[in-house]
């Protein structure tokens, strides 16, 4: 056999070469491309031109959802029409116990502070920063009464019309959730908004099982609760959340009672 003339040889290296940096500079585009559909576009301040959605049946007063602990002296947050009008709330602590909790509702957003004797470990609540469409975040709680999860990705500003009120929101698209996660996801309500960093960003407000949306306070929302009751205790964040691995971080949180159960006894 007659070998190949350095000529072919140095040919056919260009055209390896070649479709090699072709590849590469390709993964490179893809991976820019992911990146910018997930950052998306800043999100603005609200305006009077934002969608509205009329709150859900489950928005309307539960009597049932999900607080999470922001200092382990006992100040806890969840969502108003959880405990709105009830005269007695309690935050579960185990099978048939809980502690007595006093209700502080914020009159100007869809948020409720809740006040124990004695807390758990507390979230930590994520600085101010500027929110994009297509951010990943994770709601912790208990979906009809059970331990669950989901996890969503921010699609846009909405204003969520409540009773005689209404109220700027954010608006979710679930991408992911606990197995047995099917239809309504009442008893969510009060869930915290959790950023990949494990940060609290906002609180889960409402819910729209069919179109599959989350709707949350807003972070200028969850700051303004913030004020009224003095500056928490700093608390470690719980980690980086992996895509894959929301859901143990989850139980994790329940097991310390960084996510309780709210209920309303009357």
């Amino acid at each position: 056999m007659r070998a190949p003339r350095p000529l072919h040889w140095l040919l056919s290296i260009g055209v390896v070469a070649g479709l090699i940096a072709g590849a590469v500079l390709l993964e490179r585009h893809r991976h820019k491309t992911r990146a910018a559909e997930v950052a998306g576009f800043p999100l603005g301040p609200a305006t009077p031109f934002d969608p509205a959605v009329v709150a859900p049946t489950d928005a309307r007063g539960a009597g049932q959802g999900t607080a999470f602990s922001i200092d382990e002296r006992g100040v806890w947050l969840t969502a108003r029409h959880v405990v709105e009008g009830c005269s007695r709330v309690a935050i579960v602590t185990g099978e048939g116990r809980g502690v007595a909790a006093k209700a502080r509702l914020d009159p100007s957003s869809e948020t409720a502070v809740l006040l124990t004797k004695g807390g758990a470990p507390a979230l930590p609540i994520a600085p101010a920063f500027d929110l994009r469409e297509g951010e990943i975040a994770y709601h912790p709680g208990f979906p009809r009464g059970r331990p669950g999860e989901i996890a969503s990705r921010l699609l846009r500003r909405e204003t969520l019309v409540l009773k005689q009120r209404s109220e700027p929101v954010l608006a979710w698209r679930e991408v992911g959730h606990s197995p047995f996660l099917w239809g309504s996801l009442a008893g969510l309500s009060g869930a915290p908004v959790l950023n990949p960093e494990g940060e609290v960003i906002a609180v889960t407000v409402a819910q729209a099982p069919r179109r599959r949306h989350i709707y949350t306070t807003t972070p200028g929302s969850l700051a303004a609760a913030l004020k009224g009751i003095g500056r928490p205790m700093r608390s470690a964040s719980p980690g980086v959340i992996p895509p894959d691995g929301y859901h143990a971080i989850a139980d994790r949180m329940r097991r310390a009672l960084s996510v309780a159960q709210v209920v309303c006894l009357g």
